[in-house]
């Protein structure tokens, strides 16, 4: 218990190099079949004049099987930090919210909200400090502090990118397609929160690990609020499809 009350880390297992063992357990002739893991999901975020808009689907999916329409993708870490979910959604969900005890921490000890860079920083360095465990993460952390707002990419290699405009996921590509032809920076919060739907929606519509709900939220200084989550269905016959153009 007082290892497990003093150190941040895992206690991992014994062994001469715990990080080779995804690598060395399937390597001998009787062993079982490699891991593969199977990911699809479509998260994208981008900064404009007012905030910053994070728009992500909900869909989880195990290969070709889809494991739920419901998944909540955008982490709540504190009331001015957001942080998406991509790759294997059980790390997404444990070290954003661990990031978000961090965050919480910071503020009791220094009395001040922890800014975007710093709060990106620290899961960074958890991010490398796991590299070559079997991680699988590609998340954005968006929020506001003093220096206006923030927007990073974080991966479980420890990569760490500030930008104005992201997605994340295997619906990616299409989602690009759709911000690279509707973004710039003086867009209306209407404007934004739509471009933001609308380049999920077509995501969905072409990446088929990709789906359900999209979840649209807004971040400006006071914090961050959800502005909406519409089904994609309801979205490609009500306003999106071939037919309502």
């Amino acid at each position: 218990m007082d290892a497990l009350a003093t150190n941040d880390s895992f206690i991992l297992s014994g062994g001469h190099n715990p990080a080779q063992f995804l690598k060395t357990a399937f390597e001998n002739e009787d062993a079982p079949e490699d891991l593969h893991f199977a990911k699809g999901t479509t998260t994208l975020g981008f900064v404009f004049n007012e905030g910053i808009v994070i728009a992500v689907d909900s869909r989880s999916t195990q290969g070709p099987y889809i494991a739920s329409q419901s998944v909540q993708k955008v982490i709540e870490i504190t009331p001015n930090l957001l942080g998406t979910m991509a790759g294997g959604a059980a790390d997404c969900s444990y070290w954003e919210r661990e990031l978000g005890r961090r965050a919480r921490l910071f503020e009791f000890q220094n009395k001040k909200r922890i800014t975007v860079a710093a709060a990106s920083k620290i899961l960074a360095n958890i991010m490398f400090a796991y590299r070559g465990y079997g991680l699988s993460m590609g998340t954005m952390v968006a929020g506001w502090d003093h220096t206006g707002p923030g927007l990073y990419y974080v991966d479980n290699d420890g990569e760490r990118l500030k930008g104005n405009v992201f997605s994340v996921g295997s619906g990616s590509t299409f989602a690009y397609g759709v911000l690279d032809q509707g973004y710039r920076p003086d867009l209306s919060i209407e404007e934004a929160c739509e471009l933001g739907r609308r380049a999920v929606h077509h995501a969905t519509h072409r990446d088929a690990y990709s789906g359900g709900i999209i979840n649209v939220y807004l971040i400006q200084e006071g914090g961050w609020k959800k502005i909406s989550g519409d089904d994609t269905n309801d979205l490609y016959y009500e306003r999106y499809g071939a037919y309502n153009n």
